[in-house]
């Protein structure tokens, strides 16, 4: 039975397959361009569909996944390469979220596994982020034709079928959910810990199915909807980030009881009343965890500490640098501006030069 480790394989895998410990940052595209080079589509030959295929397998061996999870990976030659999407897009995802604050989603790998060895709030939008990356990047994949197990959401339970003319390719939300409740395994029994990594990952997947629009395009006769198009969409993965971010917020500290008529532990909130934390009984929505987190202040086994991290003044330096204060340097920095696309097919850019102040914490 899992236990919700897959996400230690997961992030753990990130830096042997050279993916920067899960992290690539948004600018580095931009590193060492000019903005004029040519746009470059290249051929797909049989010879590279054929090391493709082979190249799933290696992928799926070197995930550190359970036998089950690497038999599904094996499976669809679509789901390696998924899940390595999801791994990138839930880790810069976390990175942009955190930001501005003392934690700053750090996965480099000695603190990584340190904080999943604990049951912080931070470790709880971990296992939520990378649920619902895995469960949003499954459902994309599926309508857009890249998994060989499903095809485009056929929405049986849209209002009005009879006067729509279903045509769009909707994201295949009932097949990711339940391939990723399979991925995962099944809800443990005793084990508090367990049931509260079970519980993190299945919110980051109910925020995925709660942000499910219908979209409609119409066909009528002079803009008329007498026909339309209609399909089902997932939001934005910034606006699922958005909300895990929120419930992290007002996440609660919980501890374990057991369910007299089922014998089973169930999360509750702590057995002691602690000053500073609330009573309420967690709902199915919302983030828990059972240990209090770290400062993040200095550097542990948890973070390397806020010492040199860039700040914005009047913002978040008095916080993020935790009393420190903050030193100021001024800097010369040139960008690529003015781009424009031409005919065809590249984009050209001007070079532009300007003064900028550059806050960072004191040690």
């Amino acid at each position: 039975m899992l236990d919700g480790h897959v996400l230690l394989g997961w992030l753990s895998s990130c830096a042997l397959l050279g993916l920067l410990a899960c992290a690539p940052r948004p600018s580095a595209a931009y590193f060492g361009l000019t903005g004029s080079e040519p746009l470059t589509i290249l051929p797909v030959t049989s010879e590279m569909e054929e090391a493709a295929a082979k190249a799933h397998y290696k992928v799926c061996d070197r995930l550190k996944l359970e036998k089950k999870q690497r038999r599904m990976c094996r499976r669809d030659p679509g789901v390696a390469e998924t899940l390595l999407e999801a791994i990138s897009m839930s880790a810069l995802e976390c990175q942009y979220q955190f930001r501005f604050e003392r934690w700053n989603c750090t996965l480099e790998g000695r603190y990584r596994a340190s904080l999943l060895k604990r049951g912080f709030k931070e470790t709880a939008f971990l296992y939520a982020i990378s649920s619902a990356g895995l469960t949003h990047a499954l459902a994309k994949a599926c309508s857009a034709g890249r998994m060989e197990r499903c095809t485009c959401d056929e929405a049986p339970d849209l209002e009005n079928r009879e006067a729509w003319q279903w045509g769009g390719c909707g994201d295949n939300l009932k097949y990711s959910n339940k391939f990723v409740k399979e991925f995962l395994g099944r809800k443990p029994n005793k084990d508090l810990r367990a049931r509260v990594d079970f519980h993190n990952n299945l919110v980051g997947m109910k925020v995925i199915k709660a942000g499910v629009e219908t979209t409609c395009k119409c066909h009528g006769v002079s803009g008329s909807c007498t026909v339309r198009t209609c399909w089902r969409q997932l939001s934005p993965f910034h606006e699922i980030g958005k909300q895990l971010k929120q419930k992290y917020e007002t996440s609660l500290k919980v501890g374990s009881t057991t369910n007299e008529a089922t014998g089973e532990g169930d999360i509750s909130p702590p057995k002691k009343s602690i000053p500073g934390h609330s009573d309420q009984i967690p709902r199915t929505t919302d983030l828990v965890y059972i240990d209090d987190s770290p400062s993040f202040c200095l550097m542990s086994r948890y973070s390397p500490g806020t010492s040199g991290r860039k700040c914005y003044k009047d913002k978040n330096c008095d916080s993020i640098c935790c009393g420190r204060g903050h030193n100021t340097q001024s800097r010369v920095v040139t960008r690529p501006c003015q781009c424009q696309v031409r005919w065809c097919c590249y984009v050209e850019c001007k070079q532009c030069t300007q003064r900028e102040e550059v806050y960072t914490c004191k040690d």
